[in-house]
């Protein structure tokens, strides 16, 4: 599996310098290295890496434009390198693979380019399973069903039914059913019951893998809802939405994601 990768940096040495960190992985080819954002997203949009490592400091169209910029195509998955901390949360907000500090850490970057093996392989295997069930559905519908039946058993017990939290010293032993929803900061998630709050550190990303998606569906870049405890919809403007919760608590539902509603309104 060959990783197709383009690295976007104004400053060339900065390009010059992860070129030779990149090197040793053999599956990841640099097929391209941007000095602005605007030749970024261009060449994001003709090319199409499965990976872009994206400085964030940039005159112009700094990094989290260019990832606005190409959300009209299936982006690829970004990894964000930078000199400056404080972007942090914004990053993983943006739903980077990792945040990387210059000068790049070499351990660092190793256990980045694991976790987009790990995406790109996720996500391959998910569009074959898809292109199966469509070539099913279309020779035989009976055994495209009984698969789909199948398939759907067998992942409901992959999902996790209890999740450990540290959290204040002590380690909480939450129902994943109590969960209303979730919020992320970073490499933070805040974990909300009807009664209590818990922080767990945790990527959205993988706390989502252990989550069920029939009932945990993102409503919002940093939220995830519990949709069976949802009691009300409220619209709002500019096509967005609250979801009233079983507590009272309201939760907003960006236009990016409104195809979660529609599952409640018949």
């Amino acid at each position: 599996m060959t990783i197709r990768t383009i690295l976007v940096d104004d400053e060339k040495l900065a390009i010059q310098g992860l070129q030779l960190r990149l090197q040793p992985f053999e599956d990841v080819e640099i097929i391209d290295t941007c000095a602005n954002g605007r030749d970024a997203i261009r060449k994001i949009k003709t090319l199409k890496p499965d990976l872009v490592f994206l400085d964030i400091q940039m005159p112009g169209f700094d990094g989290f434009s260019v990832v606005q910029g190409v959300m009209d195509i299936e982006p690829p998955l970004f990894v964000f390198v930078t000199a400056y901390q404080e972007h942090a949360i914004r990053a993983f907000e943006a739903n980077a693979v990792n945040y990387l500090m210059k000068p790049v850490d070499e351990d660092k970057l190793a256990d980045t380019i694991a976790r987009v093996r790990t995406r790109i392989a996720e996500k391959r295997s998910a569009d074959e399973a898809e292109k199966l069930m469509n070539v099913l559905t279309e020779v035989a519908p009976e055994a495209a069903e009984e698969f789909a039946d199948t398939t759907e058993g067998e992942s409901a017990e992959r999902f996790e039914k209890l999740i450990n939290i540290k959290d204040r010293g002590q380690i909480f032993r939450v129902e994943v059913e109590s969960i209303e929803h979730i919020e992320a900061a970073g490499d933070y998630m805040c974990i909300y019951t009807g009664d209590n709050s818990l922080i767990l550190r945790e990527t959205m990303k993988d706390l989502e893998r252990r989550l069920d998606p029939r009932k945990f569906q993102r409503v919002h870049r940093s939220t995830i809802v519990n949709l069976n405890q949802v009691r009300q919809v409220k619209p709002h403007t500019n096509g967005e939405c609250f979801l009233v919760l079983e507590s009272g608590a309201e939760v907003k539902v960006s236009r990016s994601y409104r195809d979660v509603v529609a599952r409640f309104v018949h």
